[in-house]
């Protein structure tokens, strides 16, 4: 039986184990992919931790992890233009971070000869999140963005992608990570007391988008000042748009967009940053690693 990281019920890192699970089967419109990596992302640890169980209820006990790469093993019905032993990469409902996970094939894309696997599974998940940010908010190179929390997997993505276009990127983070920010394309600002003071003085004639990849307590230091709310993305919590009149990120991960993105890499326009790996026998340290919540770019599970 294949293993994978299970948690046996909502709460802290002692609720995970490495487990034996049962091998999936693909259901119709499907793909049986042997998994190769997987990436580690905050919803992960929301998902674990019981804050996300009101709205997206699970039967215990589950499996974690969001985003893949791997090999497709089998097709299920209805699948076309996927056959076993592509290289593919996509998001998956649940259960990324085993030996064999089910994806979605309207949700998964080739993987490109020249994105390696690690790379492959850091996109569908920050990086398009990112990607859909910048479409909502339809920014050119006239636009000054700020970026909150411009180190970690979403901000990463979005510096890169805005500088692509042209705009002027100023990015949130702790004083580490300015210099890795900078390499990026952004103007770092220390975040904390005075970051609105910071980017004024970088911006006296104002700021025109804010992606907020934080919450409410970044947000609310830098929301007032933008002259319009509605120039607002919030990628970390639903709610905070609304107190702040903002619009909620919109989720959505067509194989279109995997393979833009894909596209992005292989020209260097897009480096997913990854920075921490970990193989699938210490997944549970990988999910512990992001719950710091002080991570640069990305963290990824790697299966042999």
């Amino acid at each position: 039986m294949p293993r994978a990281l299970v948690f046996k019920d909502y709460g802290g890192p002692e609720q995970l184990a490495l487990a034996e699970v049962p091998m999936p089967s693909p259901a119709a419109g499907q793909l049986l992919v042997g998994v190769r990596a997987a990436g580690v992302n905050p919803v992960d640890v929301k998902t674990r931790n019981g804050r996300l169980r009101d709205f997206m209820p699970l039967d215990l006990p589950a499996v974690l992890g969001r985003e893949v790469s791997g090999v497709v093993e089998a097709v299920g019905p209805q699948v076309t233009g996927f056959a076993p032993g592509d290289e593919v990469f996509g998001s998956t409902p649940m259960a990324g971070f085993a030996e064999y996970a089910l994806l979605d094939a309207d949700v998964t894309a080739h993987k490109p000869p020249e994105v390696s696997f690690t790379v492959a599974a850091v996109l569908p998940i920050a990086s398009v999140t990112a990607y859909n940010a910048l479409a909502q908010l339809q920014l050119g190179a006239a636009d000054v963005v700020v970026v909150t929390g411009a180190a970690g997997g979403v901000g990463v993505a979005a510096v890169q992608l805005l500088r692509d276009r042209g705009v002027r990127v100023i990015g949130t983070a702790s004083e580490p990570k300015h210099v890795f920010l900078e390499k990026l394309g952004a103007e770092p600002v220390a975040y904390g007391e005075g970051v609105r003071e910071r980017i004024e003085a970088l911006a006296p004639s104002g700021i025109t988008a804010i992606i907020d990849t934080v919450g409410s307590v970044a947000l609310s230091d830098v929301a007032p000042l933008l002259a319009d709310s509605s120039r607002i993305v919030e990628v970390a919590e639903t709610a905070v748009a609304a107190e702040f009149g903002g619009l909620v990120v919109n989720r959505d991960r067509p194989s279109a967009t995997l393979i833009e993105l894909a596209e992005l890499v292989v020209r260097g326009v897009l480096d997913p940053c990854v920075t921490a790996t970990y193989p699938l026998e210490r997944a549970a340290d990988a999910l512990a690693h992001v719950e710091t919540g002080h991570v640069t770019g990305k963290v990824v599970i790697t299966v042999p």
